[in-house]
């Protein structure tokens, strides 16, 4: 008996079909899967119906595989590949793997010799790069920026040295309650003419990809609210 695969299917990142972002083949892949490793159990079995509606979600086995699970868990989750059947992976949004849990699975069928297939599909990251303006031949995203003032500033810092010296994109992202925060203490710390790219809501109908130099933003302020957002900053 050959193993199955691991498939690795980008999410969706804003409330649209899954026709407009994803290619046909993936829906019809995902169909055919019986075994899911997802992030959030009642976002993938939603983001499945909203893939195809004829899918018998209570037929499916799921594992949750998010930041609180523990690392001696993850080698058993893909058993299932192993005995031969197809293992699908959903992130909460976008591509799984890239910032997400799923990496730690995908190691686990490298290890073990199982086939991965990773998808097309909407990553924030590149799509927010692409519209951005800046290098895309030199970029680093860092996740979440801390919240302590004295190590928030040594990370502004350090992306500064990072834009002057190495010409790399800065990309990061923050709890969407805190946006504004982020947008306001990068004008009041960092050299106005340093460029920002705001992103938010990425494919979805009230996208929004500005780039404008940090004094610019300084006074025209934000309203984002609680939008899901990307941030990049060039010079």
């Amino acid at each position: 008996m050959s193993n199955g695969k691991l498939y690795l299917f980008p999410s969706l990142l804003s409330s649209c079909s899954p026709a407009e972002v994803l290619p046909a083949r993936n829906i019809e892949l995902i169909s055919r899967v019986g075994y899911f490793v997802v992030e959030e159990l009642r976002t993938a079995r939603r983001f499945l119906k909203a893939c195809d509606r004829s899918i018998d979600i209570d037929s499916l086995h799921f594992e949750v595989l998010n930041e609180h699970t523990p690392a001696e868990a993850v080698d058993a989750m893909i058993a299932p590949a192993l005995q031969g059947h197809d293992i699908g992976v959903i992130s909460e949004a976008g591509c799984p793997a890239v910032a997400d849990p799923g990496a730690d699975l995908v190691a686990v069928a490298q290890r073990k010799g199982i086939e991965v297939v990773p998808l097309t599909g909407p990553s924030s990251i590149l799509l927010a790069l692409m519209g951005s303006g800046f290098n895309g031949q030199s970029f680093a995203f860092l996740g979440y920026l801390p919240i302590d003032g004295a190590k928030r500033g040594e990370a502004f810092r350090q992306m500064e040295r990072d834009i002057r010296h190495r010409r790399q994109t800065q990309i990061f992202i923050e709890t969407p309650y805190r946006n504004d925060r982020l947008v306001a203490d990068l004008a009041a710390s960092m050299p106005g003419d340093m460029l920002l790219c705001v992103a938010v809501d990425i494919t979805g109908p009230t996208q929004s990809i500005v780039t404008r130099p940090l004094r610019e933003w300084k006074r025209a302020g934000t309203n984002l609210g609680k939008r899901p957002a990307i941030f990049l900053l060039y010079h």
